[in-house]
């Protein structure tokens, strides 16, 4: 007994310093199967073995398997029709809905089965997760997607992708059962698709000058010592004595993308975004906007004239061609962020909208949608367009993707009528929002089947997608980066249905898959270092133990402000700290590329005194400030819009549009302590105690959350919080209780 008490102490010694140990293998996939049963064997795959498709249509997912599974596995697999083949895949009209598989892998047999095609790829997708080496265990699954619209968007304007780039996105959603891939082919800053009619859309509106996007990119990665961000030489061409940067896809291209992406059970729906988003045509093809109107306006670009018939016709004779590329029955028509300003002054604009019985331009833009929805709708096809298209009013074809969190009556009101929606909202569905230790868990805690919603909307809520806007995005190691692990966080998010989520069996299954991604190498985000905050307080001394969700991670640190590289200290265990000391984390894949680096600043201090004060009541003072600018320093000079009480950290509900807001008043400490402050906004905020800046999320960004801790001794300590939005923003304050678990700032310890 004495001698098996060793022997487990030992382990957990082990397993604590991050030594490795040697666990069996287990089962774990992503999403997870609604139903599976494990064996106790295992399928052997060698060369030589057969698949067969014992219907037609799947001869090519047979041919995807024999690609998938032969590469992973080093093996030589035949698609045969052969009715004795080791693996067979079949379809099987009684499984419960679009998209149900069932898996049975036994010792001497592998069988798929699909109620379509998209379930049997669905089922390849378990069965690459799956192997083992060249083994396969036994199981038996019976699965099926929670929501039939399981997306992916990616930006190819702000940067272009090649052909290889792009297929590389759609292995990847493949391996995850996604099975919409949103191609953002045209936006202001490059034209992507050859338009066979209109050759000057990508003889030069598929390139251009380094733009300030651009040197973002080329900032970024002397900043961060990333070569992530470098600009692909590949992609640029010499004319004269120019550099320009950019690409396209030809017809050819297209039709080899899109068969590609068919094979793989994954729908196309492609955006040629307008009316606004259109410069890179109307630079080239300036008759299209309205006449001596092109450039920008107060926000954004110049939009199509809507009030020119050769206007409409142009942007039909686009789409003709488009949808002679895409077979699929959607079609993205964008109509976001359009610049009206124009209309009001354009004379065609204006005889339209009398013609037409129209009073304002918002109004205006409705039309235009209504008569490009309807020459989709005689070609058969269907339009989805950003939410928008809500303004003016939706035909009872129309879909919806839900973006604008400011705008959440949108999906309510669309639903209402009958109209289907695509969930998209920006913050933790933009991947280009950089993740932070709060995005994965968000993206996949969050209910698509919106609450307050009647049972009919929900059914008009076809599913969810990820976007991946590329201003700041040059390269395909970029988008890996962004898009791995919150990916795959997503794809069990819109597999499962909400009561079947559990995010701490997720975490479990994390690691197996960061496994995976290594094996596929795809350059994923090492997830969040823990044990520490961006600044710690102590008294005497601290002791910092990292932790991480993968296992054995290789970690290194400094303590003279260079980031750290692989001949840096390497972190083997708990380290005391008893000086104030800022350190940098860094950690590195399994190939030596690294994560970016972490700033921790750990302060030894003595508590701060309290201040005699007279309270006058429970809560903060809020100061609303017409705000328009990005600095919390500056929002106290704007003017007054109003003044309110609120009992927790929180925007009041009266104050909307332009938010410049100021919360006054004190915490009141209960005890003496070491106290963490967690202060998450969209945009910015500042957090003062005892009239010292702890918390900095200033800036303009999507939701971030900063924590900080500070030694306050008992009694109340004044506070200042500044916080600015200009689009329906988020503010928040949380701490943490004595068992580690994160809570809402306690209400009665705020007074006025």
């Amino acid at each position: 007994m004495l001698n098996k008490k060793i022997r487990v102490c030992l382990l957990v010694a082990l397993i604590m310093i991050g030594i490795p140990t040697i666990a069996k293998n287990t089962v774990s996939i992503v999403p997870k199967p609604l139903s599976m049963e494990e064996g106790s064997g295992v399928f052997n795959l060698k060369s030589g073995q057969t698949i067969t498709a014992t219907a037609a249509s799947l001869r090519p997912a047979a041919e995807y398997l024999q690609q998938v599974i032969g590469a992973a596995a080093g093996t030589s697999l035949k698609v045969s029709n052969s009715k004795n083949s080791v693996i067979q895949i079949s379809l099987d009209s009684s499984l419960p809905k679009a998209g149900a598989y069932r898996l049975k892998v036994t010792a001497k047999s592998i069988k798929i089965e699909g109620k379509d095609y998209q379930g049997v790829i669905a089922g390849i997708a378990t069965l690459r997760q799956l192997l083992q080496g060249r083994t396969i265990p036994e199981v038996k699954i019976e699965d099926s997607p929670a929501l039939p619209w399981r997306g992916f968007m990616l930006d190819s304007s702000r940067h272009f992708w090649s052909k290889a780039e792009v297929k590389r996105v759609l292995d990847l959603m493949a391996l995850y059962k996604l099975n919409k891939f949103h191609w953002h082919l045209t936006d202001d800053q490059g034209w992507r698709i050859e338009i066979k009619k209109y050759p000057l859309l990508t003889e030069k509106g598929a390139w251009r000058h380094f733009n300030n996007q651009d040197r973002d990119c080329q900032k970024f990665e002397k900043k961060y010592e990333n070569s992530d961000f470098h600009l692909p030489e590949a992609k640029m061409q010499i004319q004269g004595t120019d550099t320009l940067y950019g690409g396209f896809y030809t017809q050819d291209d297209i039709r080899e993308v899109v068969a590609y992406a068919t094979q793989r059970g994954i729908d196309i729906i492609p955006e040629i975004d307008m009316p606004g988003h259109f410069m890179a045509a109307i630079s080239n093809y300036p008759d299209v906007a309205c006449t001596g109107m092109v450039g920008w306006g107060t926000t954004f670009s110049s939009p199509i004239c809507p009030g020119k018939d050769s206007s409409l016709e142009f942007c039909k004779n686009v789409y003709r061609e488009v949808m002679q590329l895409f077979p699929y029955q959607y079609i993205h028509l964008g109509a976001d962020e359009v610049e009206k300003t124009n209309w009001k002054k354009c004379p065609d604009c204006q005889r339209r909208m009398k013609e037409q019985g129209l009073n304002t331009p918002e109004q205006l833009q409705a039309w235009f949608v209504h008569n490009m929805e309807k020459f989709f709708n005689e070609n058969g096809r269907r339009m989805i367009g950003w939410d928008e298209i809500l303004e003016g009013g939706l035909s009872k074809t129309a879909t919806i993707t839900w973006w604008r969190t400011w705008a959440p009556n949108a999906v309510p009101q669309a639903t209402a009528q009958g109209n289907q929606a695509i969930l998209c909202p920006n913050g933790a569905f933009y991947l280009d929002n950089w993740e932070d230790k709060n995005s994965m868990s968000t993206l996949y805690n969050y209910n698509p089947l919106l609450e307050g919603l009647s049972d009919a909307q929900k059914q008009n809520i076809i599913g969810a997608q990820c976007n991946l806007w590329t201003e700041s995005v040059p390269t395909i190691k970029r988008v890996e980066y962004l898009l791995f692990p919150r990916l795959v966080a997503f794809s069990e998010m819109v597999w499962l249905p909400a009561e079947k989520k559990n995010e701490k069996d997720f975490l479990n299954r994390l690691p197996a898959q960061l496994k995976l991604l290594e094996a596929e190498k795809v350059n994923y985000r090492v997830p969040d270092l823990g044990g520490f905050y961006e600044t710690n307080a102590f008294i005497d001394s601290k002791t910092l133990n990292l932790t991480c969700l993968k296992p054995n991670v290789e970690i290194r640190y400094t303590t003279d402000g260079k980031n750290p590289t692989r001949s840096s200290a390497l972190y083997n265990g708990p380290i005391t700290i008893d000086q104030s000391t800022d350190y940098i984390f860094r950690t590195f894949r399994a190939d030596g590329t690294p994560s970016e680096a972490v700033k921790a600043k750990f302060i030894k201090m003595d508590y701060s005194p309290a201040t005699p004060a007279t309270i006058q009541g429970s809560g903060l003072k809020a100061t609303w400030h017409e705000y328009v600018g990005e600095r919390c320093r500056e929002i106290e000079a704007a003017p007054v819009n109003g003044e309110y009480q609120v009992s927790t950290v929180s925007i009041p509900k009266e104050v909307k549009g332009n938010i410049g807001l100021v919360l006054t008043g004190y915490l009141n400490v209960p005890a003496d302590g070491i106290y963490t402050f967690a202060l998450l906004s969209d945009d910015g905020s500042t957090m003062e105690v005892d009239g010292q800046l702890i918390l900095d999320n200033d800036g303009g960004h999507s939701p971030k959350e900063i924590t900080s801790q500070m030694a306050l001794s008992k009694g109340l300590h004044p506070v200042k919080i500044l916080y600015f939005d200009h689009n329906g923003g988020t503010l928040k304050m949380s701490t943490y209780n004595y068992k580690g678990d994160k809570i809402e700032w306690p209400a009665e310890w705020l007074k006025h």
